[in-house]
């Protein structure tokens, strides 16, 4: 479980992975520098499936190399990508959801980051609200700004 935000200019995600019922630290955001900027990847869902869609964004997003879990209902992972263009998702199909709203928040603390961000909260501001509240969200921030 987690929470990844946007807030127009930073992507920030909370560090906490849980397996059964053990918390640890883990990081849910990669980043690439390229000529164009730096691109920012974050992940809802299985660390391992947002650490490969990550890797499959930064080999250039070929819509025929999707992997194949994603195509599982039931067990996906949501990648947020996000750059000087601004930000967007993937979620069972390669295909983008542009974000045009000035700020949004994925994972299990959404609603929390969400009601921050309304009221004039940054990303890593969010995060840290939402990981007071929420039991799933927690052990730290990770942001990386964009553009």
């Amino acid at each position: 479980m987690s929470v990844v935000v946007w807030d127009g200019k930073t992507l920030a995600a909370d560090r906490q992975g849980v397996c059964c019922d053990m918390a640890y630290t883990e990081s849910k955001m990669a980043v690439q520098m390229r000529e164009s900027g730096k691109i920012v990847c974050a992940w809802t869902g299985v660390a391992c499936y947002g650490r490969e869609l990550a890797k499959w964004y930064f080999d250039g997003a070929d819509k025929d190399q999707w992997p194949d879990f994603q195509n599982d209902k039931d067990d996906w992972c949501r990648l947020i990508v996000a750059d000087a263009n601004g930000c967007r998702t993937y979620e069972m199909r390669p295909y983008a959801t542009v974000v045009h709203d000035p700020f949004m928040a994925w994972g299990s603390g959404r609603d929390f980051a969400m009601g921050a961000l309304a009221m004039g909260a940054d990303a890593r501001l969010a995060v840290e609200i939402a990981s007071r509240f929420s039991a799933t969200c927690g052990l730290g921030v990770e942001e990386h700004a964009v553009g």
